[in-house]
């Protein structure tokens, strides 16, 4: 039996003759949506299979979905005779554009049995001549298919072979994804091997007798290659490198050094620079078969690795997403020696054009190449050459940990001729610093390019995952409406880690009484199968997300700025329009973190979700030209009604009815004007402000979300003990098996409400619960009767009125809430593990996008 072995992605050319048997040889080795056959699609362009005059049609769509399935990582296989050259060439092209190996089997059948089959075929009707011709193209084709650029070519001769042949789908050489790590990769080493073996000792690596070193927790080493030239010991770093990677403790991808390296040890003709003379003076000093293990070690390196999953690549010099695990001259050239922009700097050398920028796979990119004074993320990237041989530090970082560990240079080994401080790239950490065990951080909102947005991440019809939701989808024209918003009145991006969620109401009671009743709110989590809510107070005030940093330095590690904190709107808008007052209270609110000691609990910084007192600090103008307007017309015209009306009672006309009437809108329109006053008081400084958190979202040291409700009760509590300027949320828990639960809780919404306060929002225990039916709602809001004449008038407790607003459909209102909710989980988190900006980013923007949802205000 024969066995053909090929990439378990690739591009599989089946070359034969008519009659040969390629459709029933495919059907047999491959899944029917791997296999693209000529005559399928000239039946799907012309409705008719053996239609020629379409085949250029045909062909050109059997190209573009191969393309397809190649960029998604989809083995295809082309059934087509593609006996001849011109047929042939575009597939090579297709296969390195796609950067996959192009496969050739060749089904050499005898002439005389292709003309037989064919005869028996009543819907080919050309004759022997045709396939004449096509088998001397075959003949001639054979020989040529290697040159062509095909790298495996099988070629099978006669039926015996073409029955007795066995495919096996091989992975690729750079697959090295069932290796989970844990992993400690190390940057360009060049040569000093001193400075390697101060930075494995610091790792925990033990030398053994074999000269290996092994750690002692199994982990495994990744050395990014350029272990070679310019410094002192070159034969001592490839000694120990090439012993780790036999005994299996390392594993190495090559770099441009080596790779220059290998041709000069071949005895190519090559430019003797760049630190190449060194080692090859070294090496000249070593016994001739320690040079042909070096000739055969570096010659073994695989230009990448995938590993874990497919969750961490590794390249010399860093890797677009598109060329991971891919097999191709144009993916090896870029990991050894990256991409330029074709225009040179002051000091002769290639200008590197910044891949890492646009970088958006879901893979970590570990590479090296080109020195940098610190390590950095850029968008999942990290370059971890920091210039040992240069003068620098010799750098690891430990996956899946993302910590630094670094040793600096003994000495400057070689003089770069471009100054190591001017390659910096992105500005760099304070935790990226030097020392074992540092992690190395991103700016995830930084200035510079790796903070800017991309508009391509947010326009058109997206799909978010989540893993509160799984995918969350953004139609085009939100995203469009989103944009406009984001980009004229947003914050600047960096703070922007964070939008709230909008809000279901109760479901609107069927019988007498309120619009809204707390008992319905109840009911609700009832039947999802909850045990326990919290009933928080509703603040009349403004939602403001608050980011609050613990010192300056914490401010530029994580948010690339050296301003400590900022206070937004629920739409993602500067809250406060006077800088000062912002300041004022974001000083004051990291004060009483401290004093609270929560600093110890959430790290380097917070972000809070809060209503800001009063509700006419931020809609004054609002309330002036809308309510005040309202408010004071309708009492002018209805008391003047009154008046005359009483006056027409009182002359003996019979306007019973109308005065009645009158006078219960008199009274609709004296309660409106209440309803919204004590949301209103002048503010002349920060003093007058109350700020009223009732949720800790995250800090540094992770999102808050996995604790219950209590806890961020009595967080706020805390808070206002520590300063008056905040304010705590009052609340009560209630049991839903408690046959006295419903009773209770209304009492308590009553006496809130009664009061003159907005309502209550009532939210599972756990902040991510889940019911019968998934993710519970976040929280439902039951407003009271008062409250609700801002929202929907001063008349809507009139009978007729009531009875329209009950009638109201909260499907799409709660979907929205769950979507949005899932998002901002998301962003955070996403935040908090350091993902780039752009994926924070994207589960924000989708946020503001759902707001433009066509749904009633007033819900």
């Amino acid at each position: 039996m024969t066995t053909i072995r090929i990439p378990e992605l690739s591009l599989v050319v089946l070359v034969g003759v008519t009659g040969s048997g390629k459709s029933t040889f495919a059907a047999r080795h491959f899944r029917p949506t791997e296999v693209l056959s000529s005559d399928v699609f000239r039946g799907l362009v012309g409705d008719d299979e053996n239609d020629q005059s379409v085949t250029a049609e045909a062909f050109e769509a059997l190209h573009v979905v191969a393309a397809k399935r190649l960029a998604i990582g989809r083995l295809t296989v082309i059934d087509a005779t593609n006996v001849q050259p011109e047929a042939r060439r575009p597939l090579v092209a297709l296969a390195r554009e796609q950067h996959v190996l192009p496969v050739a089997i060749v089904l050499d059948i005898g002439e005389k049995t292709c003309i037989e089959r064919n005869a028996s075929r009543a819907d080919r009707t050309f004759g022997a001549a045709v396939i004449a011709r096509q088998h001397a193209s075959l003949a001639r084709s054979v020989r040529r298919l290697e040159r062509e650029g095909f790298r495996r070519v099988f070629v099978l001769r006669g039926q015996a072979e073409v029955d007795a042949v066995q495919i096996v789908r091989e992975p690729a050489w750079t697959d090295r994804s069932a290796a989970h790590g844990p992993f400690d990769i190390v940057g360009d080493v060049h040569g000093c091997h001193a400075e390697l073996a101060d930075l494995l000792d610091a790792l925990g690596y033990q030398p053994a007798a074999d000269g290996a070193r092994r750690h002692p927790a199994g982990r495994t080493a990744v050395f990014l290659g350029d272990l070679v030239d310019r410094g002192p010991d070159t034969p001592g770093v490839l000694r120990t490198v090439m012993a780790m990677v036999a005994a299996g403790t390392a594993i190495c991808v090559p770099g441009n050094h080596e790779n220059k390296l290998l041709r000069a040890l071949r005895g190519r003709d090559v430019k003797v620079s760049h630190g190449l003379a060194e080692s090859l003076a070294q090496l000249a000093a070593e016994p001739a078969e320690f040079r042909d293990q070096v000739i055969t070690f570096l010659d073994s390196l695989i230009s990448h690795y995938v590993l874990d999953g497919g969750r961490l690549v590794v390249a010399h010099a860093g890797l677009p997403a598109e060329m991971h695990g891919r097999a191709s001259a144009a993916v090896r050239a870029f990991a050894l020696y990256g991409e330029t922009t074709g225009e040179t700097d002051e000091f002769g050398l290639p200008v590197r054009y910044p891949w890492a920028q646009d970088y958006r796979g879901k893979a970590v990119v570990v590479y090296g190449h080109t020195p940098v004074p610190e390590a950095a993320w850029v968008n999942n990237t990290i370059c971890i050459d920091t210039g040992c041989v240069f003068g620098g530090k010799l750098t690891a970082l430990r996956y899946p940990e993302r910590e630094l560990a670094s040793v600096p240079a003994r000495r400057a080994y070689y003089q770069p001729v471009r100054p190591l401080a001017r390659d910096a790239g992105p500005a760099p950490s304070p935790a990226g610093n030097a020392g074992t065990g540092s992690r190395a951080e991103p700016l995830a909102g930084a200035a510079g390019p790796e903070g800017l947005l991309d508009v391509s991440d947010v326009l058109g019809r997206r799909s978010i995952e989540t893993r509160l939701r799984g995918r969350v989808s953004i139609p085009e024209q939100n995203a469009a409406a989103a944009l406009e918003v984001i980009s004229r009145f947003g914050v600047a991006p960096q703070w922007l880690i964070y939008l709230p969620p909008t809000m279901a109401p109760v479901p609107a009671t069927s019988g007498p009484g309120p619009l809204e009743h707390p008992a319905d709110a109840l009911a609700a989590y009832r039947r999802d199968g909850l045990q326990r809510v919290v009933c928080e107070e509703k603040h009349m005030g403004s939602r403001a997300v608050t980011v609050v940093c613990r010192t300056p330095e914490a401010a530029r590690e994580w948010f690339g700025t050296a301003a400590t904190g900022i206070v937004y709107t629920r739409t993602g808008r500067r809250f406060f329009a006077d800088a000062g007052m912002q300041e004022a209270l974001l000083s004051r609110l990291r004060e009483a973190i401290a004093s609270a000691g929560l600093w110890d609990e959430l790290g380097e910084w917070a972000v809070l979700d809060c209503e800001i007192l009063p509700w006419s600090l931020k809609a004054e103008e609002l309330i002036k030209s809308h309510y005040a307007a309202v408010g004071a017309a309708a009492v002018a015209a209805l008391g003047a009604s009154v008046e005359a009306l009483d006056a027409a009672l009182a002359r003996g006309i019979d306007v019973t009815g109308l005065r009645d009437r009158t006078g219960q809108r008199q009274r609709a329109a004296n309660a409106f004007v209440s309803a919204y006053r004590p949301y209103s008081w002048p503010v002349s400084s920060i003093d007058d402000v109350r700020l009223a958190p009732f949720q800790v979202l995250a800090g540094s040291t992770g999102t808050c979300f996995g604790r219950d409700h209590e806890w961020h009760m009595k967080v706020a509590e805390r808070l206002a003990t520590a300063d008056p300027l905040i304010k705590a949320t009052r609340y009560i828990v209630a049991d839903l098996a408690d046959p006295g639960a419903d009773e209770a809780v209304t009492a308590w919404w009553q006496e809130l409400t009664g009061a003159g306060g907005e309502g209550m929002v009532v939210k599972p225990a756990e902040p991510i619960s889940r019911g019968r039916r998934g993710i519970t709602q976040p929280g439902i809001k039951c407003r009271g009767p008062e409250y609700l004449r801002i929202i929907y008038g001063p008349e809507y407790t009139l009978p007729a009125n009531v009875a329209r607003l009950r009638d109201r459909s909260l499907g799409r209102k709660k979907s929205l809430a769950a979507a949005e909710f899932a998002l901002g989980v998301e962003a955070l988190g996403r935040f908090v593990r350091r993902e780039p900006a752009y994926r924070v980013h994207e589960c924000v923007f989708g946020v503001l996008a759902l707001e433009s949802e066509p749904v009633d205000p007033r819900l």
